[in-house]
């Protein structure tokens, strides 16, 4: 039986309590998200949540358009101070594997409170191994290279990596973001929760 969306809601929040419930016409998708990560991300190819292995821009707004709600939760990062900034992926590796975690325990708890569409989106690359597939000597990648993946249960994509314009997203909800200029600014991930 599908719990009422306060109840889910206030159990959500015993797993993360810093989200907004919002209408999903407050996603922007945008072709231009996925240009930056074409061009400008270091990721790019190198992991199967990130381009170009993930779902289009026009797929992503169709997915969105399968839902009434959704949630959007904001994550205080914790970089590895032991790793450049530069190295930006394992800067953030504990702190995006974090995130990664808890947008599928949401997603989880939503399908077993009766929302079996919930999906979750992530942010940044996934980090569940040291080296992702593509990165792997020797593997050749197919149309169906996901069913390698060693955590695919709970691999998700990105929200960026889908094609969502994170920064207006996350206005629209009602959080301030803005680009950081320095690595030693507090960091801000965001994960995204689709629910019918």
């Amino acid at each position: 039986m599908k719990k009422k969306l306060d109840t889910l809601l206030e159990e959500l929040r015993q797993i993360h309590s810093d989200f907004k419930l919002i209408s999903t016409d407050k996603i922007e998708v945008a072709e231009w998200v996925r240009w930056k990560c074409r061009y400008g991300c270091k990721a790019y190819g190198k992991h199967l949540s990130c381009p170009p292995y993930v779902p289009a821009v026009e797929e992503t707004r169709r997915l969105i358009q399968c839902y009434e709600k959704a949630i959007v939760a904001r994550f205080d990062a914790q970089p590895n101070l032991d790793v450049p900034p530069s190295h930006i992926h394992h800067f953030l590796w504990d702190a995006i594997k974090e995130l990664h975690d808890t947008m599928f325990e949401f997603e989880r708890h939503a399908f077993l409170s009766g929302y079996y569409k919930a999906f979750a989106m992530g942010a940044l690359p996934c980090s569940y191994c040291d080296d992702c597939l593509p990165e792997r000597a020797n593997f050749v990648l197919d149309q169906a290279s996901k069913r390698f993946c060693e955590h695919q249960h709970k691999m998700r994509p990105s929200m960026e990596a889908c094609g969502i314009d994170v920064f207006k997203t996350v206005r629209n909800a009602g959080y301030e973001l803005e680009v950081l200029t320095s690595p030693s600014e507090k960091i801000t991930f965001f994960g995204l929760l689709l629910l019918e």
